[in-house]
């Protein structure tokens, strides 16, 4: 009894030690965690697996949901447990870690040229580290001006486009003009201000992190890094065109008072016009703006989407050719407008669907030549950095506390510490 009680706990702890199973019929289990979150986005996800399914009897993928809040943590536990799923979503910014410490797959040798020649070169190079490649970048999310259109067509304001945008002077100036009489220009949600102020600051030429010829990476806050940062300040503090409540706020959390009139604009991720969509009041109208432009024009970091495989995984050929599967052109479309982002795919781009004037798909499909790797992306140490050093030091130069000299210091000496620590 004893010894086959203890066959018995070995098999329950084997079977949990892997994320794929192989039954005696020979067929491959597979599980893939969907980070999907958007009831059109889960319903598109859940289909496609479906779809699958239906097509492969010999590979069934077991469709995982997941969570962006708590990703990071649960991969990493689940990485270190042996219980890593087959094919993980998450984003390109969080799988420097994972790839650099064997985790994750290079899918180098493991994907058809059809997926390697469709996404743009800028775009791989988001999940490119070392001689490797880890993920397939396929959604990406610029960030654009949401705009109460009235509001705007009642100022005479030059309404900005792709081809001629506003300058971020300009942009400050107009937001200035419209404000007044507890009124604001524009609201910045930047309770996470980190991402937000770096991938912007890339139109304005900035870089912040510099890697040298020995491969380490430093961190300089030069002057091409204050045009943004000092705009946002600029006009919280000085022209009081920027509402300053909002500064500790979530992208959602601003919508009631735009859609109450008091605030023109809002800079918010692409996605964010499927809750405008659902949630304005009827008869609010509203419009899609590209973000300010600078010495690099429309210039703008991203961090896209990512589908990887877990370098655990016996099965990385089927979890390679199921990520081919659903991210095939009309697949690619279909997570696309399920998500309201757009595709990182040539061929998904130039769908019909993505080009409509309706919500502001045509503004943010002319903005995907503009969008490239975003200034974090391969620096190991970058979410302490973000955590400890840089999410409180903006926030405080935002709200006024601190002073440009003190955020440069922090961001300089305090975040070269953490940089260092992992790169020795």
């Amino acid at each position: 009894m004893r010894a086959r009680w203890f066959v018995g706990v070995l098999l329950l702890l084997l079977a949990g030690c892997t994320g794929t199973s192989t039954p005696e019929d020979g067929r491959i289990t597979l599980r893939f965690q969907s980070l999907a979150w958007q009831e059109e986005s889960v319903e598109a996800n859940k289909a496609l697996v479906k779809e699958w399914n239906a097509t492969h009897p010999g590979v069934k993928v077991e469709y995982v949901q997941g969570s962006w809040d708590s990703v990071h943590d649960q991969l990493l536990t689940s990485f270190e447990g042996g219980e890593a799923p087959d094919i993980i979503h998450d984003a390109s910014d969080d799988l420097a870690d994972f790839a650099y410490g064997g985790y994750l797959a290079d899918l180098e040798g493991l994907l058809p040229q059809r997926l390697k020649s469709d996404i743009p070169q800028r775009s791989w190079e988001t999940a490119t580290f070392g001689d490797g490649v880890y993920g397939v970048p396929f959604l990406q999310e610029p960030r654009v001006l949401i705009a109460n259109a009235e509001w705007l067509k009642e100022s005479g304001v030059r309404i900005p486009t792709p081809e001629r945008p506003w300058s971020w002077a300009e942009f400050r100036r107009i937001t200035e003009g419209l404000s007044g009489d507890g009124k604001y220009g524009v609201a910045w949600p930047l309770k996470e201000p980190v991402s937000a102020t770096l991938n912007l600051s890339l139109s304005a030429g900035g870089q912040l992190f510099h890697r040298g010829a020995d491969g380490k990476v430093t961190i300089r806050f030069e002057k091409a890094d204050e045009t943004v940062p000092r705009t946002i300040h600029d006009q919280a503090n000085t022209d009081h065109s920027a509402s300053p409540t909002t500064l500790g706020s979530g992208g959602s959390d601003t919508l009631p008072g735009f859609f109450g009139g008091k605030y023109a604009m809002v800079p918010l991720g692409f996605s964010y016009r499927q809750q405008i969509a659902q949630q304005a009041p009827k008869g609010f109208q509203w419009q899609v703006l590209p973000a300010p432009a600078g010495a690099d024009g429309l210039t703008q970091g991203v961090s896209p989407q990512t589908l990887s495989v877990a370098e655990d995984s016996p099965h990385k050929k089927e979890a390679a050719e199921f990520i081919d599967f659903l991210l095939r052109p009309k697949n690619m479309v279909r997570l696309a407008l399920g998500d309201w982002m757009l595709p990182t795919g040539t061929q998904a781009l130039a769908d019909p669907a993505l080009h409509v004037t309706k919500d502001g798909w045509a503004t943010g499909t002319a903005l995907a030549s503009h969008l490239t790797t975003a200034p974090a992306q391969s620096v190991r140490g970058y979410p302490e950095w973000k955590d400890k050093v840089a999410t409180p030091a903006f926030q405080e130069y935002y709200s006024g506390a601190i002073g440009l000299s003190e955020l440069r210091n922090r961001l300089e000496d305090d975040g070269n510490l953490v940089l260092a620590r992992y790169q020795r």
